[in-house]
């Protein structure tokens, strides 16, 4: 029987937290494992399929990792998209490299693949071939497989490739046919997933221990980052079966694919270069035994930190004991949200725990190789970006993972403390560009409201948290488009305004400048939430509540769209409005605008349409509701925005449109409009999500909708839909609870795209601990993490004359019509 319990005590050499144990828990964890291994349910290649020729483009990374890893170790392939290296399809595969990025957009080559190995057989020491395009390989069909913690697959010459992984060290084995000789593994220094390789250098010991450093470019970015790795190719205790090492390198960068082999080389430097380099460069090892098996380890300090990190997280080269060490975490991870596995719809099932999955892979936890500032505060990476997880990863973390969120919130935070901004989109160390607003705010926000009262005890200053906040509201940094906020224009004019020069000299991509004020308003509600819940000056929490109003300033109420009237647009310093057609930058844009970062963005709205982005005020929704005529314009305003094919799916500023139908009193038709976006845009196969993954966004969203709930950013609001399961149990650590939701009258014929007539689809009332609530549209996330019993009871009756309930507080809090009074940090 495996143990899925939860470690009782969670150490680290920056902080000592104990964690709640209920022998309770315990149990009933230990029940399940008798009943299933949850991670046998995680499908890694949904979301495989490339992004080319229209395809869906998720960017999912399937290879080995844990939870939060800085090392994600897997395959690269030859052909582009290939952000996260890995594509289901079948092109030539380079190398197995140590780190990727996951289910992101950006650089279309990927971003790290770096220090690859290849391996090689039947070829002479001095004439195999070493180079990039000259060595790579096909897979055998139907050979890649993957799980938690674990990839493999089979080259069609029958040299089998497996990997499991730890945090920053791990192990990749090489298999070859028995019949086969000279067998050799290359280890490239050069080649990255960009070629952007600027420099950096390699050592080889008799003893068969490679270390390699290098410099290449961010997957986001302008800048260049240094890694470093070692390999360890001999294990201490066993024959040594090295038989031959050397280096290998190009005769120039402009002769880049004549490489010569040096036997017996020991050492390769290439000084920095401003350009990219495209030498071809690396170490070639022989070996006279069958099976490979390669230890590494990963540093952004030094190869000898690399070194250090893999002995002392792999010290005895146990392959099983890394890989079930790795299928336990995930265990752990999964096992926070309990279905009966054998009662609910297998591929419901299915999607849940493989969402589940790849909400955790990032950010990525780099504590201890922060390689610019020495800190006794966790240090994450991969904040890719904050634009992207706000709105679904950060709040499933604060439900799931208290422990591991409130690490997040610290690195956020001392990012500002080092820095003087929150970080917004850090990328291989380096920021990253900013999309949208510094969408960093609502995490923080989000988190003083739900943990403030326990930030203390999770380690977070909060103190130092709204200093963050309060800094990145009111600060312009020199370059707003790498971090913080074009703050200058915002205090100024209440607004972003178009064709605008900030007289201090702060400068960014002006671009975008609508969707960056709507969510601009929403970072100055983060600080209000924050401010109220952390008990700050109630000046503090009024100025934060006027200006997160701002958002109406970009609103022209004379526009005209399909018979709908008043839009978002952008504006100028003198007070007129500049017009752009409300469906540019829409999937049915008659004149293809661009709607992306660059300066060529003239219509001020980033991966979205004015038709979208006019209904982004999730703190405020009534004010959208009065602007756009009332509740009945409004819903008939969101059926147009779908029936004309307004929706971008595989975007974030389309997430929470099809439960707005809640803020107009129509819970029924939130509950129709999901079960459509769910049937018609996810599925279990390599296509089955609607673009990127973004970080895990993507999945946090599935994992919402199906369990029947939506988060509202920096509050403890989440709106309540009709779960696609009969029951699930969410288990928080740090509380010590497990809340079980119950889905009363649950009707398995509701999970289809359009659920038939009279099927049990509407939620009727809802349950906590024995009182029935007053709406049926929000609960509060205290309840969800509180402990004891929800019961969503669900019929055939769309309730349209009941709506959301009776009373003020039936339909979600806007702050307009007086909602969010209170800001809870306590449960």
């Amino acid at each position: 029987m495996y143990n899925y319990a939860r470690s009782a005590v969670h150490t680290s050499h920056y902080l000592l937290i104990m964690r709640p144990h209920s022998s309770l828990r315990v149990l009933l964890l230990a029940d399940a494992a008798f009943a299933v291994d949850l991670t046998s349910l995680v499908n890694l290649f949904i979301g495989t399929a490339s992004g080319a020729n229209g395809g869906s483009g998720g960017n999912v990374f399937p290879g080995a990792a844990v939870p939060h890893a800085m090392v994600k170790v897997g395959i690269d392939v030859s052909t582009a998209p290939r952000q996260a290296g890995y594509i289901s399809d079948n092109s030539s595969i380079t190398g197995i490299s140590l780190m990727h990025d996951e289910g992101t957009g950006g650089n279309t080559n990927g971003g790290y693949g770096i220090f690859p190995l290849f391996p090689l057989t039947g070829c002479s020491f001095t004439s195999c071939p070493v180079g990039l395009s000259s060595r790579q390989a096909l897979r055998a069909a139907g050979t890649d497989a993957a799980t938690p913690g674990y990839f493999t697959t089979t080259f069609v010459n029958n040299i089998k490739l497996e990997a499991t992984s730890t945090r920053r060290a791990g192990l990749i084995r090489f298999t070859y046919p028995s019949n086969s000789s000279s067998n050799h593994v290359v280890v490239d220094l050069s080649n990255d997933l960009q070629r952007s390789f600027h420099g950096g250098s390699l050592s080889i010991e008799p003893t068969g221990q490679v270390r390699l450093g290098g410099t290449f470019l961010q997957s986001y970015g302008t800048d260049n980052y240094t890694v470093f790795a070692c390999y360890d190719f001999t294990r201490p205790s066993v024959s040594n079966s090295l038989i031959e090492f050397g280096t290998y390198k190009s005769e120039s960068s402009s002769a880049a694919n004549n490489v010569t082999i040096s036997p017996f080389g020991t050492s390769l430097n290439f000084p920095f270069t401003s350009n990219t380099n495209a030498i071809q460069a690396g170490a070639l090892l022989s070996f006279n035994a069958s099976s490979i098996t390669a230890r590494f380890g990963v540093s952004f300090i030094s190869s000898e930190q690399a070194c250090v990190n893999a002995n002392e997280e792999i010290p005895d080269w146990n392959w099983d004991g890394v890989q079930e060490a790795s299928r336990s975490k995930w265990a752990d991870v999964l096992n926070r949200v309990d279905v009966d596995t054998t009662v609910e719809d297998k591929t419901v099932v299915e999607l849940l725990y493989s969402s589940l999955y790849r909400a955790s892979l990032v950010p990525a936890n780099l504590t201890g190789e922060n390689p610019y500032w020495n800190s006794p505060y966790p240090f994450y990476d991969a904040l890719f970006c904050s634009w992207d997880t706000f709105r679904t990863v950060h709040p499933l973390l604060s439900i799931t993972s208290p422990f591991e969120w409130s690490e997040i919130v610290n690195a956020y935070v001392d990012g500002w403390r080092n820095t003087g901004y929150i970080p917004e989109c850090r990328a291989n160390t380096k920021a990253g560009y900013v999309q949208g607003g510094s969408d960093g705010m609502p995490i923080l926000g989000d988190f003083a409201v739900k943990y403030g009262s326990h930030a203390s005890e999770l380690g977070v200053p909060t103190d130092d948290l709204y200093q963050a906040l309060v800094d990145t509201a009111e600060n312009t940094p020199p370059d707003w488009y790498r971090v913080g906020r074009q703050n200058t224009a915002w205090k100024t004019f209440g607004y972003i305004p178009t064709d605008w020069t900030d007289p201090s000299g702060s400068t960014g991509l002006p671009t975008r400048e609508a969707s960056r004020a709507y969510e601009y308003a929403l970072g100055d509600f983060a600080v209000r939430q924050a401010g109220i819940a952390l008990g700050k000056p109630s000046a503090d929490v009024t100025k934060y509540a006027n200006r997160s109003m701002n958002f109406v300033n970009m609103w022209d109420p004379n526009v005209t769209s399909d018979g709908f009237t008043g839009f978002a647009q952008r504006r100028y310093a003198n007070g007129t409005f500049a017009f752009s057609p409300p469906n540019a930058c829409s999937p049915v844009d008659p004149t293809p605008h661009s709607c992306a970062r660059g300066t060529d963005n003239n219509v001020g709205f980033y991966e979205s349409s004015s038709w979208e982005m006019s209904f982004f005020a999730p703190h405020s929704m009534s004010t959208l509701i009065s602007f756009m005529g009332g509740d009945g314009t409004f819903v008939s305003r969101i059926d147009h925005y779908f029936s004309n094919g307004y929706f971008q799916a595989g975007n974030e500023p389309s997430f929470q449109i099809p439960w707005l139908y809640h803020y107009a009193n129509r819970p029924d038709l939130s509950a129709q409009r999901v079960r459509n976006i769910v049937y018609k845009n996810f599925n279990t196969g390599i296509g089955g999500i609607p673009g990127n993954d973004d970080s895990g966004a993507m999945a946090a969203l599935l994992t919402f909708h199906l369990l029947g709930l939506y988060p509202v950013p920096s509050s403890t609001q989440l709106l309540i839909g009709s779960p696609f399961v009969s029951s699930y149990t969410i288990h928080n650590a740090l509380f010590d609870t497990s809340t079980t939701v119950t889905t009363r009258n649950f009707d398995s014929s509701t999970l289809v795209q359009i659920p038939p007539a009279g099927s049990r689809l509407y939620v009727q009332s809802v349950t906590v601990n024995g009182e029935v609530r007053g709406s049926i549209c929000w609960i509060d996330w205290k309840d969800l993490v509180g402990g004891g019993e929800i019961v969503i009871e669900v019929g055939s009756d769309p309730a349209v004359a009941k709506g959301c309930g009776e009373g003020e507080g039936a339909r979600p809090d806007s702050l307009e019509s007086g909602g969010f009074s209170a800001a809870s940090a306590s449960v």
